[in-house]
C-alpha cells in the first residue's frame, strides 16, 4: 500500500496537534493555530500536506504559498517572521527496522514534494529544518541545495548548581554580582510583548537591519496557542522597563526566540545574563531539558551566548530554483531571519 498524501482537512486538521505532539520533530509552530496565524501575517496561502498509510499517519508537511506577481513561491516556515524552524514531521516510524524506516520517510518526502511541484508549481522554494531532522537525502535527490547553520542548545538535564558552574566566570560573575533590588524580572503579557518587540526592532534599525516581525503576530500567538508557550520576560530597574526576551515553551525545549538586544537604558547590570539565567531557572523547575539560544551564525552575537557553555547544533537551510530564479533565490537570502 502507497503512501497517499493530501491536504489536511476534517479529522486531519481536528488531530494535527496530537500528530506534533508525538513527532519528535514538532515545535510550537507546527501546531495549527500557530501555522494559520503565520499565513495570515505572512500574507500567504497554508499548504498542511498529511502523508497517510492506510489508516496511519505518516508525516505532515505545512508548507506557504505567496506569490510575486506571476511566479508563485513556497516557504517552510514564511520568510520575515523570524521562525527559525519548520519543514516536515515524521511519525510512526521509531519502531521500524532501518530499511522500511527509511523507505517509508523518503517516500513521504517524495510525494509531498511531488504534490506541490504539480498542484502550485513554485518557480523557488525554501525550507528550514530543526537539526533534529538529520536525514536530508530525500531532498537532496529532490534537487534541493542544502547549507548547514548552526544554533547552541544548552543542556538544562544536570540541574541549576551544576548548570550554573558550567558558565564562563564573568556570566557567573554578572549574575551573582547583581543586587536583587536593582531590578525585577517577571513574565508579561500583550504589553510587554509590545514593548519587547519595538526594543528589538528599533535595535535592528539603528544598525540597518531589516526586522519585519511585529508585535501583533507574537500577540497573536500569545492569545491563541496553550497558555504557557509563549512567555514574555522583561526586566525592569525602578519600575521602568530595560529589556526583555520572548521564550518558546514546548515540550522538552524552552527556545531564545527573540529579543535579547542592547538596552536602550544605561545600566550597570548584565541584563541580558540575568534574563537568560532567569529563563533557564524557571524551564528546569518546570522538567525541561534543553535551552536553545536560537542562533550560533553571527561571530559577534556568538561570544555572548557561548558564555552558557552550549553546545553547537547544527540545523539545515533546503533551497530548489527553477530555471531562471537565481535572482529571487539571491532576494530571499538578503532577508534576515536571526537565526
Amino acid at each position: 500500500m502507497s503512501i497517499e498524501v493530501r491536504r489536511a482537512t476534517g479529522d486531519d486538521v481536528h488531530g494535527w496537534d496530537a500528530f506534533v505532539e508525538q513527532s519528535p520533530h514538532g515545535n510550537a509552530f507546527h501546531q495549527y493555530d500557530a501555522l494559520e496565524i503565520q499565513a495570515a501575517h505572512a500574507g500567504a496561502e497554508l499548504i498542511p500536506l498529511v502523508g497517510r498509510k492506510g489508516e496511519e499517519v505518516v508525516g505532515l508537511f505545512p508548507m506557504f504559498r505567496i506569490d510575486k506577481g506571476p511566479i508563485a513561491t513556497v516557504f517552510s516556515p514564511p520568510p520575515e517572521l523570524r521562525v527559525a524552524y519548520l519543514g516536515p514531521v515524521l511519525l510512526n516510524m521509531d519502531h521500524m527496522k532501518q530499511r522500511k524506516r527509511e523507505g517509508r520517510h523518503h517516500e513521504f518526502i517524495d510525494d509531498c514534494l511531488e504534490w506541490v511541484r504539480d498542484e502550485v508549481r513554485p518557480r523557488y522554494t525554501h525550507i528550514r529544518l530543526d537539526g533534529r531532522y538529520d536525514d536530508l537525502r530525500a531532498f537532496s535527490w529532490n534537487d534541493y541545495a542544502i547549507t548547514p547553520q548552526y544554533t547552541y542548545h544548552v543542556d538544562l538535564s544536570p540541574g541549576a548548581d551544576d548548570v550554573f558552574m558550567s558558565f564562563s566566570s564573568d556570566a557567573r560573575s554578572n549574575i551573582r554580582n547583581a543586587p536583587d533590588d536593582a531590578y525585577t524580572i517577571e513574565e508579561g503579557g500583550p504589553e510587554e510583548i509590545e514593548q519587547i518587540v519595538e526594543q528589538v526592532a528599533s535595535r535592528y534599525e539603528a544598525q540597518g537591519i531589516s526586522y519585519r516581525s511585529t508585535s501583533s503576530f507574537v500577540k497573536d500567538l500569545y492569545t491563541t496557542l496553550p497558555e504557557g508557550q509563549i512567555r514574555p520576560y522583561v526586566l525592569r530597574t525602578d519600575g521602568e522597563f530595560v529589556g526583555g526576551i520572548l521564550a518558546v515553551d514546548y515540550k522538552q525545549t524552552v527556545s531564545r526566540w527573540q529579543g535579547g538586544v542592547r538596552a536602550d537604558v544605561d545600566s550597570e547590570l548584565a541584563v541580558n545574563d540575568l534574563l537568560d539565567w532567569r529563563i533557564m531557572r524557571d524551564a528546569m523547575d518546570r522538567g525541561r531539558t534543553t535551552y536553545d539560544l536560537v542562533g550560533a551564525n553571527n561571530r559577534r552575537i556568538n561570544r555572548y551566548k557561548a558564555k552558557f557553555n552550549p553546545e553547537l547544533h547544527p540545523f539545515y537551510s533546503l533551497e530548489r530554483n527553477a530555471a531562471g530564479m537565481k535572482t529571487l533565490a539571491h532576494l530571499y537570502k538578503t532577508i534576515r531571519e536571526g537565526v
